[in-house]
């Protein structure tokens, strides 16, 4: 179906902090997984997701079994989903996912990245409507067709399959992560997931280049700096 992945990795990029930012988002999200679905990766599919994710992050256990602690004892933040979107250096499009138990103060936060760069915080759907909200699976092989009967089998609506270097690249509705991860494990028990995600994936992207270039290298660097913060996804295409 050819969407090309692996070209594409550099306009769905996430926030690569330093190794403690990605281990308290870590901690973050799997501390909402089982708080909101329950604290054992058995009955939790989205938390199981969530802990195979941050093992293949190298996140240390400790961190994972305080995360799953706090949410077991029933206190703790109040954590809730916000997204924020508008138009970055360049005219670029971006969207801004964060947990917070403030939301005044993390939009106050990520609405200051914006303006300091000469970039436009927009409403909600400025410019998500540009983007595809997708469950994307990588696993190594070469023979798509196996994967795809799988899926298919498992009643799964396969967006786009693509084999390519040595790797299977499936995307998904973002709704059918769940089913789509089941019936690939079910299937392929031994599967290791390279990418095993839920991103927004970018229609068509943005040249940027010069002083654009420099202030979006600011943008992605103050955004990294918030706490809150945890994916950034943007349709900018930097010079090599």
């Amino acid at each position: 179906m050819g969407r090309d992945y692996q070209n594409r990795k550099e306009a769905m990029a996430k926030t690569a902090a330093t190794k403690t930012k990605i281990y308290s988002r870590f901690a973050r999200e799997i501390y909402v997984c089982a708080k909101s679905g329950g604290t054992e990766p058995d009955g939790n599919l989205a938390l199981r997701a969530m802990l195979d994710r941050a093992k293949k992050a190298q996140v240390p256990s400790h961190v994972i079994e305080k995360a799953i602690d706090k949410a077991r004892g029933g206190g703790g933040e109040d954590f809730s989903p916000a997204r924020y979107e508008g138009f970055g250096p360049g005219n670029c499009m971006v969207i801004v996912e964060c947990l917070t138990d403030n939301p005044n103060r993390t939009f106050g936060d990520v609405r200051l990245c914006f303006t300091k760069t000469k970039s436009r915080i927009g409403t909600p759907g400025s410019v998500s409507h540009m983007f595809d909200h997708y469950a994307i699976f990588s696993i190594a092989g070469d023979d798509e067709d196996p994967v795809l009967e799988a899926l298919l089998e498992a009643d799964v609506d396969v967006r786009d399959i693509e084999s390519q270097d040595g790797h299977i690249t499936v995307f998904v509705p973002n709704t059918e992560y769940a089913k789509a991860r089941q019936a690939i494990r079910a299937a392929f028990p031994d599967v290791e997931f390279e990418v095993d995600e839920i991103q927004f994936v970018p229609q068509s992207s943005t040249e940027i280049s010069g002083d654009d270039a420099i202030m979006f290298e600011k943008f992605m660097g103050m955004l990294n700096e918030l706490d809150d913060v945890q994916n950034v996804y943007h349709n900018a295409v930097l010079p090599d």
